[in-house]
């Protein structure tokens, strides 16, 4: 167990250097398709940025106050989603309409829906995890005051996630599971814009997704296959795709953060998309906290991963800082003194996440045994 105890921080180091190696990856990377031509790469460098800035905040508050920090992070994204649903922080002056707006303010639901319950995993008192429940039950109904069907399913997801979670030991089959979730979900909207699907599937899916968003994915499926290594250059989508062009009230993307990275970036922006992704969830897996706050963390990055596949969540810099911060609560060393790391995989005794019986207690009291 010593053992244990001594490879828990190493294997902390070892992630966050590829999580440091990644971001690094995909900032240069914007660079390079953005060199020689008259691109925007700032809005990248600024998701990124943001990202960065948000897991490296978690880890430090999740580290000294990870239920406090966690239930202030829900309710100020909640805060956020309901008084700037009509004008996002972090959206372009000519996106004050778009439908981008919508699901940003469903993806700040989500997220707060996500913080609630890794709180409620995390707090000691039968009393303050219901109410954090109900919390995370109230910004999914939110979402359905706003509009966004999607929003509320996404987050009763997360709920429905993280209540099962509190019976899970095998964090590493679950993260699994919804890595697999996210890659159907890109999948689908790959097979949609280049028109694989069977056709009594494709105006089921066309209802619900509209058109108009059809028809951005396949301006960008075109896009990728005349310029697959370095694509067009960051910002460009609104230029060269017809759709954006004459759609009123076009932000100039085309709603699906794989298929802006894929046109824009090539298929190595695509690759780096998903390899961060999937950083993300490693850490989860190494993360010394339990497999509760894990799963839950866990659920809510898939559900963001899932709304960016098919919208505009990332281009607003309040959900990439929030997706941040959500990572670096949910993988954040236990306090000093709070009780052995769980580590991935590892039989809980059910007690909760940061919680260790003291020696001598009721609880441990013949444990080990006479004398």
């Amino acid at each position: 167990m010593a053992e244990s105890v001594r490879r828990g921080p190493e294997r902390g180091n070892a992630s966050d250097a590829a999580g440091a190696l990644i971001l690094a990856a995909c900032a240069v990377w914007s660079l390079i398709s953005a060199a020689g031509r008259e691109t925007r790469p700032e809005g990248v460098l600024l998701a990124l940025l943001a990202v960065a800035a948000g897991f490296a905040c978690g880890r430090i508050c999740g580290t000294l106050l990870p239920v406090a920090t966690a239930t202030g992070a829900a309710l100020a994204a909640l805060l956020l989603a309901l008084l700037w649903r009509h004008g996002m922080p972090g959206a372009t002056a000519a996106a004050d309409h778009a439908p981008g707006q919508t699901g940003a303010a469903a993806a700040l639901l989500v997220l707060a829906a996500g913080c609630a319950c890794c709180a409620a995993a995390g707090a000691g008192r039968r009393v303050s995890r219901t109410a954090l429940r109900l919390l995370a039950l109230g910004t999914a109904g939110a979402s359905l005051a706003l509009g966004s069907a999607a929003g509320f399913a996404a987050a009763l997801g997360v709920l429905v996630c993280s209540l099962a979670a509190t019976r899970t030991r095998r964090r590493l089959l679950g993260l699994g599971g919804l890595a697999l979730v996210a890659g159907l979900v890109v999948g689908t909207s790959w097979a949609m814009a280049e028109e694989v699907l069977p056709e009594g599937l494709t105006v089921s899916l066309e209802g619900p997704l509209t058109r108009n968003r059809v028809e951005l994915w396949q301006d960008a499926a075109r896009l990728t296959g005349r310029h697959p290594v370095l694509g067009i250059g960051p910002g460009r989508f609104d230029e060269l795709s017809p759709t954006a062009q004459h759609s009123l009230g076009s932000d100039g993307k085309p709603h699906s953060a794989p298929w802006q990275q894929a046109a824009e970036q090539g298929v190595v922006g695509v690759v780096l998309l998903g390899t961060a992704f999937g950083w993300l969830l490693y850490a989860l897996w190494r993360s010394p906290r339990s497999t509760a706050v894990v799963l839950a963390a866990g659920a809510t990055l898939t559900a963001l991963a899932v709304l960016a596949s098919v919208g505009n969540a990332l281009s607003f810099t309040p959900v990439t800082a929030g997706a941040g911060l959500l990572a670096g609560l949910a993988s954040a060393r236990r306090p000093i003194g709070a009780g052995e790391p769980c580590g991935p995989d590892k039989e809980e005794s059910g007690q909760e996440d940061g919680v260790r019986p003291r020696p001598g207690s009721p609880r441990t009291a013949g444990a080990a045994g006479p004398g």
